[in-house]
């Protein structure tokens, strides 16, 4: 790796403590600062099913506060010529003594958004069976991860906003994040992992965040990006892809999306 490539950033793990006598947290979210663009980029623990593994760990845990934390951060990291590192000072000072930051870590990295999604797996999202290929892919956070493997093969990534807030679309405080936007033929395009196996519900929340959007832009089109084929005579499976088909939104299975990346390169590619 070429060493004019790397870019110095640091970041911090954000903890939960819910029980101030025992010496336990959970690590929750992950905020990686840029010093060159003084931007803060973020991932949290978004998984029904992390949330359910948080409850079991910490019967008592705050779900209202830890729902609220990603809005909270965005807020004071919006405004303009805001000092990004300043404001993590601050909120370090002035957290919940239930929510902390680890000290803070500096390292090199050549992709930041990559940078984020490494150190989100190796430090806070859930140890899981390690993944052997596709068939292993289950969460939307494994979704997530893949497709932005196969866009950077295609050489599209970099064209790609991505975590993009919706609160902008539907309402102030809005805590969804749209996995990757992009813009081809004067259309805006958003792509969003939905697992068939998780949470149903998102399917209807990304129906309504799609709604709201193209109310705001006059052209605009969405992908929904499976784990897998919806099988057949599968309740869940017929309602989630119904729910996206009936708000014209694509379903993509996950082994689709390295051609459809290739075939809309050339598109985005111009649109720069």
């Amino acid at each position: 790796m070429p060493e004019e490539a790397l870019q110095p950033c640091a970041y911090h793990v954000v903890r939960y403590q819910p029980n101030l006598i025992r010496d336990e947290w959970v690590n929750i979210g992950v905020l990686l600062f840029d010093p060159s663009s003084g931007r803060v980029r973020q991932r949290w623990l978004e998984e029904a099913a992390d949330f359910a593994r948080l409850r079991r760990l910490h019967p008592a845990a705050d779900e209202e506060l830890l729902l609220r934390l990603p809005a909270e951060f965005d807020r004071e990291l919006a405004g303009p010529g805001t000092d990004a590192g300043a404001v993590l000072e601050k909120f370090d000072q002035t957290l919940s003594n239930a929510v902390q930051l680890s000290p803070r870590k500096g390292l090199l990295a050549r992709d930041l958004d990559a940078e984020i999604e490494r150190i989100f797996r190796e430090q806070v999202e859930p140890l899981r069976e390690a993944r052997r290929g596709p068939a292993e892919i289950r969460t939307r956070s494994d979704l997530r991860a893949q497709a932005a493997d196969y866009f950077r093969s295609e050489k599209i990534l970099r064209l790609m906003d991505r975590g993009v807030r919706v609160s902008e679309f539907t309402y102030p405080g809005d805590p969804m994040r749209i996995d990757f936007s992009y813009r081809r033929n004067g259309t805006r395009g958003f792509v969003q992992s939905v697992a068939l196996g998780r949470d149903p519900g998102q399917a209807k929340l990304l129906a309504f965040t799609a709604d709201a959007i193209r109310g705001r832009i006059e052209h605009a089109e969405f992908l929904a990006v499976t784990e897998r084929e919806p099988a057949r005579g599968n309740v869940r499976d017929q309602f989630i892809t119904g729910v996206l088909r009936d708000n014209e939104i694509r379903v993509l299975p996950l082994a689709g999306l390295r051609k459809w990346a290739h075939d809309v390169a050339p598109a985005l590619r111009e649109a720069v």
